[in-house]
């Protein structure tokens, strides 16, 4: 299962009378994340499903700007799930979906994905900052449900810190990594040739490598 190395309401961050959180990283990565997609969901429609939607900012400020998509946000955290509904209720968006409760460690995702409840067949799955800070098999569960629910042009996107040929791409990277095992030796910086071949794995090919700011990447995966 899921777990986080700081629960969004347990960090000594702001919580809304209503329960929504705030998470300091929306504000430093939400335009850079946005620009990435944007460029990919320009003149589609349908459904986009986000993986550990964390406080449920990102998924408000992406709706907003797509309304012809239709946006599930979805996490395993309880206190997630109750500050993601608080901002959807908030912004009062029509394409914002209920949010699924996702258990990623399991491939099929959730039982809304199969009784008719959830998405179609998905435009896009986009995951931030959740592969690190979890055990792998979340990763493994993450990429083998988006090979099986992305439609045919569809693709996944990864955004996070990522390992290159083995090497951290800064400092600041191999420091967080060593944080990361500290706490838990599951958990770590992933390289980027690992998550790959996984993809490979799963029908999906590495479509784009887009670099973004604090040594981060979008990382975009697409059917073979």
């Amino acid at each position: 299962m899921p777990e986080y190395v700081v629960e969004f309401g347990k960090d000594g961050g702001p919580v809304e009378p209503d329960g929504r959180l705030d998470a300091a990283a929306f504000h430093r990565n939400h335009k850079p994340i946005w620009t990435v997609l944007e460029a990919f969901l320009e003149g589609k429609s349908g459904d986009v499903l986000e993986t550990g939607s964390g406080t449920g900012q990102h998924v408000v400020h992406f709706a907003a700007r797509s309304p012809e998509i239709t946006w599930w946000p979805s996490d395993f955290n309880e206190g997630h799930l109750n500050s993601i509904a608080a901002w959807r209720a908030h912004a009062q968006l029509a394409n914002i979906r209920p949010p699924l409760r996702i258990d990623l460690s399991d491939p099929a995702w959730c039982p809304e994905m199969h009784d008719g409840r959830g998405p179609g067949a998905l435009v896009a799955v986009f995951c931030a900052n959740v592969i690190h800070i979890a055990p792998w098999r979340v990763a493994e569960g993450l990429i083998a449900g988006a090979g099986r629910y992305l439609r045919p042009d569809g693709k996944l996107f990864l955004y996070g810190p990522f390992k290159r040929d083995g090497k951290h791409t800064a400092p600041s990277n191999a420091a967080f990594d060593a944080s990361l095992r500290s706490n838990n030796p599951e958990w770590g910086v992933r390289d980027l040739g690992e998550v790959r071949q996984l993809a490979e794995s799963n029908g999906l090919r590495l479509a784009e490598i887009v670099e973004l700011p604090a040594n981060n990447l979008v990382v975009a995966f697409g059917r073979r």
